[in-house]
């Protein structure tokens, strides 16, 4: 997991550091692990031209150290000013480092030619360091080294679009306590268990309670999910739906042992299969009449497994009020995962959640009592309390090929088998969103569906099994390399 820090906390991990090293020190690193991504951009160094955009702080005195490597190396560089021009001279590289994280205000970025890749220095300048609103118009980078740990205006709002693909430097900071992190392939690797020699099927199973009459497509694709996703046993039930096909398979998976359900009247029929089974996922295309809505809460409420409410197992909960009263029922202690959109989040918090999501996610565990998996393209998963997680976990792997009907069903189904195989609430919520970002990424980048995911889930987990630490942690849209060495004064260290 890479920690993700606040403006306020990387001061104080800066201010740690200079306990036992020097400013002068800290500097050097970083101006030197910015070279060495210059030096990678440009593919060599002598007689390429290179204009630095330098300010008065930190940030400037990183882009002249820069500035003074890739000189010795051969490259012809300017070092600029930072509002000293309003459009830079031509050239090869521009790294931009006028401001750092504590800016403030507009920053109005010099106009370069079309076409020329801009190195970032921390963050673009321009950018808030904890929002990730940009103020004014800053550049948009094809790359940003950031030192330390990644801040969370890098991943908020504007930052992923003009930052680029990320470099996290090592400079012999260390980011101290921090209760933010994102998820990466490495945690996979990690924190899901692998099968035990001795098991079987029973001991990983799932219950999926989805789907009706015309929406049983959300039933299968959820318990697919599950399935694909390391489920020993899948126990699908499907309210009123055992004759929507005529007695026909339809679109069940043939894995799926099905669970006859009568329209109305059935929590206490899968309660009474849960006895044997690790996790239950509710709501994908359950409808949302009166009725249905009170067995999904009488199920939540008497659960005795780990719960995932997804889709219409939401709009039963009702607001957060409601739904804190729900998930405490009767006093039984297992942990629920809430996995809203936007729209779901507004129906539950009462306000949308903006532009911060991990305020936002936050603010809704805490008020339900839930694990919240607030989705989107950097998906915020927040836990209401200790379980080994910081208090938001963030998963930013996914992208707009997920953007299409019916892949929500199949994340809820990966955590519900994540959770089955004995991962904590939060974190399996999390890992699942980035395995289901990681997998969408090995499909195609046109006309992805929803029914090629469960397969793509369990070939990208295969892979890390069989060759654990091949992929960059972190890769995706949201791309994340660490230098493994601290960058030295003087052309060294690696990207």
């Amino acid at each position: 997991m890479l920690p993700v820090l606040t403006v306020e906390q990387m001061r104080a991990a800066d201010e740690a550091a200079l306990r036992t090293t020097t400013h002068e020190a800290l500097v050097a690193r970083a101006g030197t692990a910015v070279a060495v991504e210059a030096l990678d951009m440009l593919g060599a160094a002598y007689g390429r031209r290179v204009v630095v955009v330098a300010g008065k702080g930190s940030n400037g005195a990183d882009g002249r150290v820069a500035a003074a490597v890739l000189a010795r190396r051969g490259a012809a560089v300017s070092v600029v000013p930072a509002g000293s021009l309003e459009r830079l001279p031509p050239c090869d590289l521009v790294v931009d480092a006028a401001y750092g994280t504590g800016f403030r205000g507009e920053y109005v970025a010099p106009a370069v030619d079309p076409g020329t890749p801009v190195l970032a220095v921390d963050i673009p300048s321009g950018v808030d360091g904890d929002t990730g609103r940009a103020g004014g118009r800053p550049m948009a980078a094809e790359r940003t080294v950031t030192f330390a740990a990644l801040k969370r205006g890098l991943l908020l709002a504007d930052g992923p679009a003009l930052a680029g693909r990320l470099v996290l430097a090592d400079i012999g900071v260390a980011p101290g306590d921090c209760d933010t992190g994102l998820v990466d392939d490495v945690d996979v690797d990690h924190r899901v268990p692998p099968r035990p020699a001795l098991t079987h099927k029973w001991a990983s199973a799932v219950a999926v309670v989805a789907g009706s009459p015309g929406m049983e497509g959300a039933a299968a694709l959820c318990a697919a999910g599950a399935s694909h996703a390391g489920a020993g046993m899948v126990r699908l039930a499907v309210p009123g739906g055992a004759d929507a096909h005529g007695g026909r398979p339809g679109p069940w998976p043939l894995e799926a042992v099905r669970l006859p359900l009568p329209p109305e009247g059935w929590a206490d029929e899968v309660l009474a299969v849960l006895e044997r089974c690790r996790a239950l996922v509710v709501g994908p295309g359950l409808g949302r009449e009166p009725a249905t809505r009170a067995e999904i809460r009488r199920l939540i409420a008497r659960s005795p497994v780990p719960v995932v409410a997804d889709a219409d197992a939401l709009v039963a909960l009702g607001d957060a009020a409601d739904a804190r009263s729900v998930i405490a029922g009767d006093g039984v202690e297992r942990p629920v995962v809430l996995t809203p959109h936007d729209g779901e989040f507004t129906g539950l918090d009462g306000q949308a959640p903006g532009t911060d999501r991990v305020a936002a996610a936050r603010r809704l565990a805490e008020r339900t009592g839930a694990v919240v998996l607030l989705k989107g393209s950097l998906t915020a998963v927040a836990a209401p309390g200790p379980d080994g997680a910081p208090a938001v976990l963030l998963a930013g792997a996914g992208s707009s090929r997920l953007a299409t009907a019916g892949t929500g069903d199949v994340l809820s189904g990966v955590i519900g088998a994540l959770a089955a195989r004995g991962v904590p609430a939060a974190w399996a919520a999390a890992l699942a969103a980035h395995v289901h970002g990681r997998a969408a990424g090995e499909g195609p980048a046109e006309g992805l569906v929803a029914g090629d995911l469960p397969a793509l889930v369990a070939g990208w987990l295969s892979g890390r099994r069989s060759d654990p630490g091949a992929a960059v942690p972190g890769a995706g849209p949201l791309a994340v390399c660490w230098q493994r060495r601290p960058a030295r004064p003087g052309g060294g260290g690696d990207g």
